[in-house]
């Protein structure tokens, strides 16, 4: 896949990932739609982006307003070639004492926008026979990992639409990639939901210790040049990326470990 003039729609893009993606990719040649919730930011990344890029803030998940908002996104750029969905939203909590809307929020961020704006992009791709949806999941979108069970959901749910569209669209020559982070030094644990609602806050978190936003872009991007439909992406070796062989190998080994993992709460 070459990236040279094409125009990549980046979700999520003022922070985390997302940002890392937006330089990233500006390197390699393509023009920009930058979107997320926060103006500000948005237009930090696009100044560190030699190139073209083109801001579009919004929510989300404000379902009902992206007809819109794709429409103005093909009216100025002439048409989207690739789509990253990246935003999403984390959780830390026992399923025992999580609110039902904390599982709500995080399905609606995490797997129903996506697919919302998926499903509006897509039928301009299949109409020029070309494009790439990107869904940044994530290693818990393939193992069941204590402390998120909202946030496992979500991402099984999106792997397993990507997986299924990808076999639909293949004939109009569009291509799906699946990405499944393990531990990037982000914001994600800092802004995870708590049981309640409430955001986790900055604290001690495996993730704080993991891979450059840079290093996560720079193996992202190799890999879709290399039109890689499932993409882990983390530090070779480590153990959170390991676990991604578990599943089909060894199942039953794997549900010991998490249950290992688990905190053990007295009720």
């Amino acid at each position: 896949m070459d990236f040279t003039g094409k125009t990549v729609w980046i979700t999520g893009a003022s922070s985390g990932i997302g940002a890392g993606l937006a330089t990233g990719f500006a390197r390699a040649g393509a023009r920009l739609v930058l979107s997320g919730r926060r103006v500000e930011a948005l237009q930090e990344v696009a100044g560190r982006c030699q190139g073209d890029a083109m801001l579009l803030p919004f929510e989300a998940t404000e379902l009902d307003a992206l007809p819109d908002i794709v429409a103005e996104a093909e009216r100025r750029t002439g048409g989207i070639d690739i789509l990253v969905n990246n935003a999403g939203i984390s959780q830390r909590s026992l399923a025992l004492d999580t609110d039902f809307e904390v599982y709500r929020r995080v399905m609606e961020v995490d797997f129903f926008a996506p697919l919302r704006l998926t499903q509006l992009v897509l039928p301009a791709m299949v109409a020029r026979r070309s494009g790439a949806i990107v869904n940044i999941a994530s290693v818990a979108g393939k193992v069941g990992s204590p402390l998120r069970t909202g946030y496992c959901a979500a991402k099984h749910a999106l792997v397993g639409y990507s997986d299924a569209l990808r076999a639909e669209i293949a004939q109009y020559g569009l291509t799906v990639h699946v990405v499944t982070p393990g531990f990037v030094a982000t914001q994600i644990a800092a802004n995870a939901l708590l049981g309640d609602g409430q955001v986790n806050g900055p604290g001690d978190d495996p993730v704080n210790a993991g891979i450059s936003t840079d290093e996560a872009a720079t193996q992202i991007i190799d890999a879709l040049a290399g039109d890689t439909p499932e993409i882990p992406v983390g530090r070779p070796g480590a153990p959170e990326m390991q676990l991604l062989k578990f599943p089909r190998e060894n199942p039953v080994a794997l549900y010991d470990i998490m249950a290992g993992m688990a905190p053990k709460v007295a009720r």
